[in-house]
């Protein structure tokens, strides 16, 4: 249901009513920077009197619309069947830097449709001619070359000063695309504008941003239109001293506010990490956020299996930041409740790389995000995948290796030989990267799989029955990760928190959905009412485990987060201009 409160209530709790910095300023100026700031732009909306007072008599159609009319005609633009993704995704760019408003009433009503052309999967060929297609900065592009010593300045540049949401990426790894410098400013856009369409961020709280730390791809470097720093990355203590650097700016200039890392490169991510979670409210989406997203589909399906958690066997195909991330969440989450050691829950999990099962017994040397995970009971040294497969008889089998599409059918038969319904899980992104498809999926284990993708899938025929295929979509958990420690005010994201998250997607799939439908997640078109349940499991987590900085619980946890969602509404945002 949608509150009726006022559109500021969405600011930190116990400044509710404080407003965006730089709309007075703007309103002063005239008619011209209302209609081209996008916060406070209705375009045909605006009323008669609106028009007389603000001057825009003759600068608008004389026809006045509601925001329903504006969104209709917005998606008869993009439902135009000679469009490409890429070209819509485009279309909603523009939208965004021009009127805020109409963009998030068009995504939120139309979610299921327009998420995989705002973010996964169209964001990667956005990201990859990002430089090329350039319009609108839509965010902040902070260099550690030209702006180190100044973060600060430069942060404060950004005219709002009640930041809630930052999403930063370095753009080393976009996705499974690899290094693309300042192009992928792009996942970060994408990924705030769900953070705002599916939890209620006010847009005008949230920033995305690139940190420029050089790019190693030498042809984007030597790409005439490349809007990034044409120099190789920085490296060792040079890079970690700029990130400590850009962190502590953000913090200074935004105490309140929560910093999500995104694509980080493996080797980094886990490092950075380490070096800020007690430093500063902040969590690694590529980590912690698939983690939980996957823990939770993880769950339901054991649950539909009918094996316990502790008895399960995992099979990891990639072992990057991800692939250890969901690894480690999966034995956080089994230490925390099933009452076993992290050592037993470990036991439960096989990590594979590109040179085969990772065990202590080896021969190389691990990098250091690996050594935990790596086996240590005498497992013998395997490299084929379908060996490993016959081998431990996995319960699940979870691809995060970027690798495209690399399981063949032998691959499937000894997976259904171990288990009657395995858990298949090509969870890659973009999808050319995933390792199977869904139709191979079904085809291979005779509709006996349960199949759950890192992107969207067409639904499949087999043998008279039509399959659904599941998305383990990170969308599901870090809106309401996010949104559920700013209403905490919590002062870190720790564990129970995830654990948190995964438990209430996992209960989001009711009995019926998973035992008809084999349906592990929830549909994308209730993500709003699904990040509503996440969030206030991660604050009453944030508060039960003592990093709550709320002075009391309140009553009714999910009440409370509903009050302060932000809901794309004209009249409630003019209000909160004058509030």
């Amino acid at each position: 249901m949608k509150p009726s409160s006022s559109v500021m209530d969405v600011t930190k709790p116990g400044d509710e009513r404080s407003r965006g910095e730089g709309i007075k300023a703007v309103e002063e100026l005239g008619s011209m920077p209302i209609i081209y700031t996008p916060w406070l732009n209705k375009g045909t909306n605006f009323s008669e009197s609106e028009r007389r007072e603000k001057h825009l008599d003759g600068l608008l159609p004389p026809v006045i619309e509601t925001l329903d009319d504006q969104a209709a005609r917005l998606m008869t633009q993009l439902r135009n069947e000679d469009l490409t993704n890429l070209q819509r995704n485009n279309i909603l760019k523009q939208i965004m830097a021009t009127h805020t408003t109409l963009f998030y009433k068009a995504l939120i009503e139309n979610i299921e449709e327009l998420a995989p052309i705002v973010y996964t999967p169209t964001i990667g060929e956005a990201c990859q001619r990002w430089s090329t297609l350039f319009r609108e900065p839509l965010g902040m592009y902070i260099s550690a070359f030209r702006h180190r010593g100044r973060f600060d300045e430069v942060l404060g540049n950004w005219p709002n000063k009640n930041v809630q949401i930052i999403v930063v990426t370095d753009g080393s790894r976009i996705l499974g695309l690899g290094d693309l410098g300042t192009n992928g400013i792009g996942i970060s856009i994408g990924k705030i504008a769900l953070y705002v369409a599916a939890v209620g961020f006010h847009p005008e709280h949230s920033l995305p941003i690139v940190l420029d730390m050089g790019c190693n791809r030498k042809e984007l470097r030597e790409d005439g239109l490349y809007l990034g720093e044409r120099r190789e990355r920085l490296e060792g203590e040079e890079y970690y001293a700029a990130i400590d650097e850009f962190c502590a700016a953000v913090k200074r200039r935004w105490p309140h506010a929560l910093l999500q890392f995104e694509d980080f490169e493996t080797s980094k991510a886990f490092k950075i990490l380490e070096a800020q979670r007690s430093a500063m409210l902040c969590f690694n989406d590529d980590i912690q956020g698939t983690g939980a997203v996957v823990t939770s589909g993880f769950i339901n399906g054991m649950k539909y299996q009918g094996t316990r958690l502790r008895d399960a066997r995992v099979v990891f195909y990639g072992a990057g930041s991800s692939a250890v991330g969901v690894a480690k969440s999966i034995v956080t989450y089994m230490h925390k409740t099933e009452g076993i050691s992290e050592e037993e829950a470990r036991a439960c999990i096989y990590m594979v790389d590109s040179k085969g099962l990772i065990t202590d017994t080896r021969g190389d040397e691990l990098p250091e995000h690996k050594q935990e995970m790596a086996r240590r009971d005498g497992v013998p040294d395997m490299k084929d995948l379908r060996e490993i497969v016959e081998y431990v008889k996995p319960h699940a089998l979870i691809g995060l290796s970027a690798a495209g599409p690399v399981w063949t059918e032998p691959i499937v038969q000894a997976l259904c030989q171990g288990t009657e319904s395995p858990l298949v899980f090509p969870l890659s992104n973009p999808t050319p990267k995933a390792e199977i498809s869904a139709e191979n999926a079904y085809s291979w284990s005779k509709g006996r799989c349960i199949f759950a993708g890192g992107s969207p899938f067409k639904p499949v025929k087999y043998d008279g029955q039509t399959f659904v295929p599941g998305q383990a979509n990170n969308v599901f958990v870090f809106p309401g990760i996010g949104f559920g420690a700013i209403m905490a005010k919590a002062s870190s994201v720790n564990d129970e928190m995830f654990v948190a998250a995964a438990a209430g997607l996992a209960d989001a799939v009711s009995e019926a959905e998973l035992r008809g439908d084999k349906r592990l997640y929830p549909q994308i078109s209730n993500l709003r009412q699904v990040s509503l349940d996440v969030a206030a499991a991660v604050a009453k987590a944030a508060w039960d485990s003592g990093v709550s900085q709320l002075k009391e619980a309140p009553a009714d946890w999910r009440a409370y987060v509903e009050e302060r969602q932000w809901w794309p509404d004209h009249a409630s945002k003019q209000s909160a201009a004058t509030a």
